[in-house]
């Protein structure tokens, strides 16, 4: 199996758009939403749950009412200010551990804590493994790691031919995670100044795990000054562009029906989005193409 995951550095640049695309254009795959704080790909693709399970992640402090003696050191010596009037704030609770050892009647346990769920679940395009982090909860990049363990697994099991991922914004764990081990990592970017700042960013995270990255410009008709200023770093930094996507009113309008832009009209974007597909299918075909991949700027 081959595996893409597409990125941006910065929300907001259609990575989801094309990776529902992508879901209603590739055949044997395995869909995967690593976006696990703010998931969304399941709102484009509208899945029906097939299995569902707890994710544990760290650990937080109970006390025993009736064992403790309310000498009141943990409430003095915790520096999140998780504890007062002798019970636990979850929110606040890091999970350091500090209050259970000073604790001088062990009333204080480290049990652990569930941080969020996982699904697996059956979609037109073929299965979804995605996830739903709680509130200002951690461990987002180990949730992120257990998703795509879960879609290897599936893709394994039915002999699948890619595992095509959606990843979180920025440059963080939960990107790392995302990253780490993949095939062929997608960036998508825009002509902004934002845009074209975190691209470089995520192209250095790119390089730093030895990921092999290609470039897609998306809406790049709408300031070709900064689309120039784009290609030509790319260019510099030999990142081979395979997508130059215009704007479209009409992704808009598929995303407000819930449908893939290339199943809900014929138009400039989509055809486009067609032929990245292709393209990104080409240089998965062999190792040797994806290890090429960034020699080269242009499209195809």
């Amino acid at each position: 199996m081959k595996e893409i995951v597409i990125l941006s550095g910065k929300g907001g640049t259609g990575k989801t758009s094309i990776a529902g695309s992508f879901a209603a254009l590739a055949s044997s795959k395995v869909l995967c939403d690593c976006d696990v704080d703010a998931a969304d790909l399941n709102l484009l693709l509208e899945p029906s749950v097939e299995e569902e399970y707890d994710f544990t992640g760290g650990l937080l402090a109970f006390i025993n009412a009736d064992i403790c003696c309310q000498c009141n050191l943990c409430t003095q010596l915790c520096r999140f200010s998780a504890i007062k009037d002798f019970k636990v704030d979850d929110i606040a609770c890091e999970g350091c551990g500090l209050c259970a050892r000073i604790c001088p009647v062990k009333a204080i346990d480290m049990k652990s804590n569930v941080a969020g769920r996982w699904f697996v679940s059956k979609t037109k395009y073929g299965p979804l493994v995605h996830a739903r982090l709680g509130i200002a909860q951690d461990n987002s990049g180990k949730l992120v790691a257990q998703v795509r363990q879960r879609a290897k697994q599936i893709a394994a099991e039915g002999d699948l031919d890619y595992i095509i991922s959606d990843g979180p914004p920025g440059t963080g764990c939960p990107v790392i995670s995302s990253l780490t081990g993949a095939d062929l990592a997608l960036l998508v970017t825009e002509p902004t100044l934002s845009g074209a700042h975190d691209l470089e960013r995520i192209i250095q995270v790119c390089r730093h795990f030895g990921v092999k990255a290609v470039v897609c410009i998306n809406k790049f008709d709408i300031n070709e000054l900064n689309t120039r200023k784009i290609e030509q770093f790319c260019n510099e930094s030999e990142t081979r562009i395979v997508s130059r996507i215009p704007y479209d009113a009409a992704v808009t309008e598929a995303l407000m029906q819930a449908v893939p832009v290339v199943e809900y009209t014929e138009c400039n974007a989509s055809e486009e989005i067609i032929n990245l597909w292709q393209n990104i299918a080409f240089l998965l075909k062999d190792k040797n193409d994806v290890g090429n991949a960034g020699l080269k700027n242009g499209s195809f």
